[in-house]
């Protein structure tokens, strides 16, 4: 069994930062790849950043130059520094992570809630 934990989130002031932060956790082979996707409410779930075990990284265009996302791949945790948050970054943001475990598949956090005041 899998788990995600999420930590983190909360309601900030624009221009203001958050950290966000998720640990793995069970019987994890391996790691393809973490990372952090959002869903406001009517919307659907969109990409924010990914890394990949191999340091490939991907953002949204919305984030660039705002938000930066690191790995430690030995602790199989995953962070997001988020900053000048903006109120249109309110959102629940998932922790997801692509593994073997021994299967390959793609698990979830819980989501942590991100409210950004403007």
């Amino acid at each position: 069994q899998v788990q995600l934990v999420e930590s983190g989130g909360g309601l900030v002031q624009a221009g203001g930062s958050l950290k966000l932060s998720c640990a793995a956790s069970g019987s994890i082979s391996s790691i393809n790849a973490m990372g952090w996707y959002r869903q406001a409410p009517g919307k659907q779930r969109e990409l924010v950043a990914r890394k990949t075990t191999g340091g490939r990284t991907n953002y949204a265009d919305s984030v660039k130059g705002r938000f930066t996302i690191s790995r430690d791949n030995a602790k199989n945790t995953v962070t997001l520094q988020m900053n000048s948050l903006k109120p249109e970054d309110t959102a629940v943001y998932y922790c997801n992570a692509d593994l073997w475990a021994p299967s390959f598949s793609s698990y979830w956090g819980q989501g942590t809630q991100v409210t950004v005041s403007s």
